[in-house]
């Protein structure tokens, strides 16, 4: 079983109750019914209608005494060290190295991210995965330590206070006419490569905001924010606008010659059970750099 104790503050807020507390913790409506008809929620060891009040500096103890939607994630043992970028009882974040995948694609295989952290948090706990980025793209990804955290973290993602912020460097085969812009083009699948996606009008909605941080004739450094989550987004947007990636086997038609350059460099959410903004950075690896002072 799954507990957790908070001390409430108030931080000036009107009355909430614990009903209304719970809804802003983002935690299930099926979740929020278990807690009730089994009493899993107590403020100062006591339980109380879901209607009470919650006073400043109450200690609620939620009881997790019913099953995770996410319990069989499991993973063999990784064979690498992993970049720990941040880390508290419940979540780590970790840098992803480029050309590693994010999970396995199946239970026997020992060769991702995920078996990796399944090494590091072994044997005081195990990783969740809350979201991924593509294989050979680098940079932050959270994980949780239990799967009680995954839904709550679900519906960050969706109301995009769970926030990824990317930096890439893009082939100029276009000029930018705007420094700061949105791509708002559908995405699908391509019928030619099941492998690729592209921009298509029945596709599913894709928006991607961006700024120009530096450019010259041939290249330019990007920072992307994602709206929403599809496959391949920002390689997608980025190609279709004729401003590929640097060394995107898939979507840059230029040979590739070394690590695709786009990096995850910021990582925003809210710590659960909180209104705690959590920022984490990462610095741009050194491939990006070097690039960076050659090219530009």
């Amino acid at each position: 079983m799954y507990r957790r104790q908070i001390k409430y503050l108030s931080q000036n807020e009107s009355n909430i109750t614990i009903r209304e507390l719970l809804k802003k913790w983002l935690i299930p409506k099926k979740w929020q019914h278990f807690f009730r008809i089994q009493h899993d929620v107590l403020i100062n060891e006591t339980y109380h209608p879901f209607n009470t009040i919650v006073k400043n500096n109450d200690i609620i103890t939620l009881n997790f005494n019913f099953p995770p939607r996410s319990e069989n994630q499991t993973y063999l043992p990784g064979h690498h060290p992993v970049e720990v970028c941040y880390e508290d009882d419940d979540i780590i974040v970790v840098n992803k190295k480029a050309g590693i995948k994010s999970h396995p694609n199946l239970k026997t295989e020992d060769d991702s991210l995920m078996n990796d952290v399944e090494t590091y948090l072994t044997p005081h706990a195990h990783p969740y995965m809350v979201h991924r980025i593509d294989m050979e793209t680098s940079g932050l990804m959270l994980i949780s330590k239990t799967p009680y955290l995954v839904p709550i973290f679900d519906q960050q993602l969706s109301s995009k206070t769970l926030h990824r912020e990317y930096l890439a460097i893009v082939k100029l085969n276009q000029p930018i006419s705007e420094m700061s812009g949105t791509i708002y083009d559908p995405i699908g699948l391509d019928p030619n490569d099941k492998r690729k996606r592209m921009v298509r009008p029945d596709g599913q909605i894709a928006i991607t905001k961006y700024e120009v941080i530096k450019q010259n004739k041939k290249y330019a450094l990007l920072r992307l924010n994602l709206l929403t989550g599809r496959t391949h987004q920002l390689r997608v947007h980025l190609s279709y606008k004729k401003w590929p990636i640097v060394n995107d086997l898939l979507y840059n038609p230029e040979p590739k010659n070394g690590n695709l350059l786009l990096f995850a460099h910021e990582l925003n959410f809210i710590t659960p059970f909180s209104d705690d903004i959590q920022t984490v950075e990462a610095d741009l690896p050194d491939f990006m750099t070097d690039f960076i002072t050659n090219e530009f």
